[in-house]
């Protein structure tokens, strides 16, 4: 009697290990967004080691299941590892470009995602440490740089570009030729019309209607959007106590 045996297939593979950079509202939902991705032979692209936070008072515990594992030293601990910095609200401007200058760590450490929902031209470039969210889209001749952070369902025309550490919110129009510059930050809902600059370090208010021009290092909200002062920069520093310890937990 002839006895087939069962082909076995292979463990998956545990994916690339990835560190996330702040436990907070961001954080959580990159996580989540990277334990999900498979490629298409259904093996896990990541494997998510668990958070870094500087918030001391989180270390060692759980958030969604996975751990706390220390402040920014404990990325020392895993050198294999690759990081994504998801650290985005707008009350900690600036605080993305801080933490990565404060690593100082070789671009090929951070690791790029880009949900499997988002519709990415094949001519579009994304930088190192850049998180694309589900349903963005992105037409031709786009530029997402290094660490920028795209939310859920942006609509990018084509010729957009997204400076290094730009944060885009949810539901966003930017027209065709558009620019967000260096660390600048536009609010959910927002729409700019083509051909208009966010200037660097600026910020843009939930559900602006962005017609021209706005201007570096200031904040502007409204339909259209009116001049509210100056863009705090906020002043990092590592260590886990101070002002670096406030954002921490932060979206």
């Amino acid at each position: 009697m002839l006895v087939r045996r069962r082909r076995t297939r292979p463990p998956a593979r545990a994916g690339v290990e990835l560190l996330v950079v702040g436990a907070g509202g961001m954080g959580r939902a990159v996580a989540s967004m990277c334990a999900q991705d498979v490629d298409r032979a259904g093996r896990a692209r990541w494997n998510v080691l668990g958070f870094i936070d500087e918030d001391a008072a989180r270390h060692g515990s759980l958030v969604d299941g996975r751990p706390v594992l220390g402040g920014l030293r404990a990325v020392a601990r895993y050198p294999a590892a690759r990081l994504v910095v998801s650290v985005c609200h707008v009350d900690h401007h600036g605080a993305r470009r801080r933490i990565v200058e404060a690593l100082g760590l070789p671009a090929e450490r951070y690791a790029t995602v880009v949900h499997s929902t988002a519709v990415i031209d094949p001519s579009c470039r994304i930088g190192r440490g850049a998180v694309v969210m589900p349903m963005v889209c992105a037409l031709p001749g786009g530029t997402i740089g290094d660490h920028v952070i795209v939310r859920p369902q942006t609509m990018m025309a084509a010729d957009v570009a997204l400076r290094d550490y730009a944060t885009v919110g949810a539901q966003v129009f930017l027209g065709r030729g558009a620019t967000v510059e260096e660390n600048a930050y536009v609010g959910a809902g927002a729409v700019a019309r083509e051909r208009v600059r966010v200037g660097p370090w600026a910020v843009v208010g939930m559900g602006s209607l962005v017609l021209d021009d706005v201007p570096g290092h200031q904040v502007w909200a409204g339909r259209p959007p009116r001049f509210l002062g100056s863009a705090a920069v906020e002043r990092v520093r590592v260590g886990g106590a101070g002002e670096f310890g406030r954002f921490a937990a932060c979206e």
